[in-house]
């Protein structure tokens, strides 16, 4: 006999770290069980490393906006396929779905449709599937709540707000609010050492650009404008950091081509967050990265114009950056679109710079988003959401 089996699908850098910190705790939610737990799937190098059997390095797919995902519809189409064969021929007990919104909801349909009706013997399997990380209803399209409540026997949400939110729009859907992972990634701040570093004569400015190749080959290009245009007013270091050595290519032929000296190095992004005065960073996790080590922050996006015109339609939230979600207001300066330009960056990065008062105003806004994300221990709560799923609790 074998143990629980376990199909996890993560398609992007932030997903495979986020199944493979959930490996491990599930480890440990089912210590007590005779056979070991086994793990299979489509990750990145994360989860392999956490001891998943990898079918597909699904992470380098990762791919963001209506443009980006028409383009590679066929490759897609052809994994989501392989994965379908896949469950289809190990029937896992559980199948985690983590992030990666757009093909995982494709894929949970995918599998509903294979499960036979109750009382079927010849099609018995009945997997539990799981949702990591809700789709951001509450932003834009509630309808997909429904979908969510059809296809899958449980959502693992990070934000409190979220679970409160379902509660009221989809109360058929089992939703916990398990907190943000990145609580326990982030020792606490040192105030002391904080301020020392933002009171550099040469302050380092952080570039965090996404973590997705067209996410760099958008946001590069005009950090590194603005960057020039800081340099050109005061003394000033750069750095830049990949989540990923997948990226690298992409970020140095940008670089070489930059006009301004930028580090570049991949991984260590708490330490980086810890030498930096200020940061200009895509919107998404990272800016609550920012928020969590207290580094004043200007954020951007750019994507497709199709792409943004069709988002903008849709939105009914006013921000993009994280931490002024939380806020329900501006607490990081953010720039989305035609207003990302190497002007307006440069401008906003010179203020926080040259203005204590403000970063300070910036970090104390930072305490209460801070917390909002829960408490320490997100990863232990998801296992036992998911081991308590099994048992029937």
């Amino acid at each position: 006999m074998s143990g629980r089996a376990f199909m996890l699908v993560a398609g992007e850098t932030s997903g495979d770290l986020l199944a493979a910190e959930l490996v491990g705790e599930l480890r440990r939610a089912l210590a007590d069980d005779p056979f070991a737990p086994r793990f299979f799937g489509a990750g990145g190098p994360r989860m392999a490393a956490a001891g998943v059997e990898l079918h597909v390095d699904l992470t380098r797919h990762a791919v963001t906006g209506l443009v980006e995902v028409l383009r590679y519809l066929l490759r897609f189409r052809r994994v989501l396929l392989d994965l379908t064969v896949l469950a289809r021929a190990r029937q896992p007990d559980v199948v985690v779905l983590v992030d990666f919104q757009a093909f995982n909801r494709r894929l949970a349909r995918a599998l509903r449709r294979l499960v036979g009706p109750p009382g079927d013997w010849f099609h018995n399997w009945r997997p539990r599937l799981v949702q990591y990380v809700s789709p951001q209803v509450w932003a834009s399209r509630p309808g997909r709540a429904h979908a969510l409540a059809r296809d899958v026997d449980l959502l693992l949400c990070l934000f409190p707000f979220e679970a409160e939110w379902y509660a009221r729009h989809e109360p058929r859907l089992r939703v916990v609010a398990v907190g943000h992972p990145i609580l326990d990634r982030h020792p606490p701040v040192d105030p002391v050492a904080r301020r020392a570093t933002e009171s550099a004569p040469v302050p380092e400015v952080l570039l965090l650009p996404g973590s997705r190749a067209g996410e760099l080959r958008r946001h590069l290009p005009v950090m590194l404008a603005a960057a020039r245009r800081i340099a050109a007013r005061r003394p000033a270091r750069f750095a830049l950091v990949l989540p990923g050595e997948d990226l690298r290519p992409v970020a140095q032929q940008h670089l070489a081509a930059g006009g301004v000296e930028v580090a570049l190095q991949v991984g260590g992004l708490g330490v980086a967050l810890d030498r930096a005065a200020v940061a200009l960073a895509s919107t998404g996790t990272v800016t609550l990265e920012c928020a969590v080590r207290g580094v004043p922050a200007v954020a951007l996006y750019i994507t497709a114009p199709l792409t943004y015109e069709v988002g903008r339609r849709l939105a009914t939230v006013r921000h993009l950056a994280m931490p002024n979600v939380l806020a329900g207001e501006e607490v990081v300066p953010e720039f989305i679109q035609h207003r990302a330009t190497p002007e307006n960056l440069a401008d906003a990065v010179l203020t926080l710079l040259a203005e204590p008062e403000r970063r300070e105003a910036q970090r104390r806004r930072y305490a209460e988003v801070v917390s909002r994300l829960g408490t320490p221990g997100a990863s232990r709560r998801a296992a036992e959401a998911i081991a308590a799923l099994l048992s029937g609790a």
